[in-house]
């Protein structure tokens, strides 16, 4: 055999073989080796879950992991794509946040009569941005603005970058789900419900939306739940259509006006596209802003001899760079400094081997499970994204 179909007869070996004891195998023993030492095993642990388990990939993930991926895309893509097969196991390499909506969208029952089980292979792979906005700070807001007199007229959106515990309030307070592809109709939904607008998490998402939609910047405040009051009076807020939370993407508020002049001085004619998540400044100077599926589209369409300098995270840019430079379109990043999303890169080689072949013993780790009536509730905040949709 080749040394390629040696490895992968071992790591089938292994995986094939029971374990000494009840216990998960250990993950330590798994970090300590490096990453193309996994690539046999993972790919023998799949050979042997077959269709029982299907893989997710979040665009932003290492190509080491997204590879072995049936599915990529953002994360509400990825969650229906999911919710749509018959797997027993969603191994979801991505971030909490996500894998909670994979849970909340999945089958309750499936060929056996069992829910779909999500695993996110590291449990600390979490969201910054999901982070900014707690239960518990979004009810005392709630409450505050309740006391203004406030909350009768408010309709609350969060972005699909949420906990499920915000997504079940915004649920039941008459709200709902967006992404950044139906912010816009999820807003124009809000406001023939009531006067203003709760937004969690990302300020700058709900402030390029708004602007867009006409709104200018003097009616959208933010809320700071770390400040008396949120930080405003109570005149602010009444004379405001859009309660801005304040909350952000680590990665996508990296990117500065100054990153846009530079390029554009460097490279004469470049275009400049970036994702909504990015501050106001830079998407005011950018020629197109657009989900993670839209920032794709827009390479995918131009033609060849085009050159585009893209707001979004590193390895989403890299790969697109590789994808399209035979058909002779040049991509290129914003900010050359970086812009990594250090949790989603959080899921390894590793961790996704240590996932698979626990499952192939029959264990399941790192299950992420949402409560009854928070799934109940976010379901219904979902469910009216699509009706919005």
């Amino acid at each position: 055999m080749t040394p390629v179909l040696d490895d992968l007869a071992a790591a089938l070996a292994i995986a094939a073989t029971p374990a000494e004891s009840g216990a998960a195998c250990s993950l330590e023993n798994y970090l300590a080796l490096p990453d193309h030492t996994m690539d046999a095993r993972i790919a023998a642990a799949r050979a042997q879950l077959g269709a029982s388990t299907i893989l997710l990939g979040h665009h932003y993930q290492r190509d080491e992991v997204i590879r072995f991926a049936d599915f990529t895309g953002d994360s509400y893509k990825l969650s229906q794509a999911a919710a749509q097969t018959d797997a027993k196991y969603i191994v979801f390499c991505g971030v909490h946040f996500m894998a909670e909506s994979a849970d909340i969208l999945g089958k309750t029952e499936g060929p056996s009569n069992q829910a779909q089980q999500v695993i996110l292979p590291d449990l600390n792979a979490g969201c910054s941005m999901a982070d900014m906005a707690e239960i518990s700070q979004v009810e005392a807001c709630w409450e505050s603005l309740e006391r203004m007199g406030l909350t009768d007229s408010l309709v609350p959106l969060t972005y699909m970058n949420s906990t499920a515990a915000i997504k079940a309030f915004c649920g039941e307070h008459g709200g709902l789900v967006c992404t950044s592809s139906n912010a816009r109709a999820a807003f124009e939904w809000a406001f023939a419900r009531g006067q203003r607008i709760l937004f969690l998490p990302d300020q700058h998402l709900g402030r390029n939306t708004g602007y867009a939609m006409g709104i200018p910047l003097h009616e959208m405040s933010v809320w700071d739940p770390w400040a008396l009051q949120g930080g405003q009076s109570k005149a602010t807020f009444e004379a405001s259509r859009i309660l801005l939370w304040k909350g952000h993407c680590s990665v996508h508020q990296r990117f500065l006006p100054s990153h846009v002049d530079a390029v554009r001085a460097k490279y004469p004619g470049i275009q400049v596209i970036v994702h909504p998540e990015c501050r106001w400044e830079v998407c005011q100077k950018a020629d197109a802003l657009g989900s993670t599926e839209r920032l794709i589209a827009l390479v995918e369409q131009a033609p060849p001899g085009s050159m585009f300098a893209v707001g979004t995270e590193i390895h989403l840019v890299n790969r697109m760079a590789k994808r399209f430079a035979d058909e002779g379109k040049r991509v290129i990043t914003l900010d050359d400094t970086g812009c990594l999303c250090t949790t989603m890169y959080r899921i390894s080689p590793q961790h996704l081997a240590w996932a698979l072949e626990n499952l192939v013993e029959g264990r399941v780790v790192n299950r992420i499970q949402v409560r009854r009536n928070v799934k109940h509730w976010a379901r219904v905040a979902l469910d009216r994204m699509l009706e919005v949709a």
